[in-house]
């Protein structure tokens, strides 16, 4: 068992991704994508961002967020999106929850939002106006969270 879980819906950008490869293996994490992606897992770029760090990760790729959620991976499951009602620091995590992260140009579409409780979402807080922040600096400040909330035991 991982200590949280990563979970990408439709990532764009493979630097992103490398980066958060090479974040899940130096805290613990697995890393799920879910289809379609707009890249293949080994294109050079990701490698590139991922180094040699992509042999120490669980990557699962899966066909589509709702086959993902049925197969009960994971005891809870958070949704970063700037329509969250809580922020992320308002939440107590455990081992094994699991967040989900929207893609780099769309986020999460509303309809998907829809099915998850108000109590689920969580957001990071910008200032008015803002449109997002970077998606592997988004995991990072999610998931060091997290490992701060349970005194870094984990690792």
């Amino acid at each position: 068992m991982h200590l949280f879980g990563v979970v990408l819906f439709n990532p764009e950008i493979p630097p992103n991704t490398g980066n958060i490869i090479r974040l899940c293996a130096n805290t613990g994490c697995c890393l799920h994508l879910i289809k379609p992606m707009g890249f293949s897992l080994n294109e050079k770029s990701l490698r590139r961002a991922g180094m040699d760090y992509i042999k120490n990760v669980k990557i699962s790729v899966h066909e589509n967020i709702f086959d993902f959620i049925n197969k009960g991976l994971f005891k809870r499951y958070f949704i970063v999106t700037k329509y969250g009602e809580k922020t992320f620091t308002e939440k107590k995590y455990f081992k094994n929850d699991c967040f989900i992260f929207g893609s780099e140009s769309k986020g999460i579409p509303k309809k998907i939002l829809k099915e998850f409780e108000n109590s689920k979402k969580i957001s990071i807080p910008m200032i008015y106006g803002s449109r997002s922040l970077n998606l592997a600096n988004s995991v990072a400040i999610v998931i060091y969270e997290a490992l701060r909330q349970n005194k870094f035991q984990f690792l």
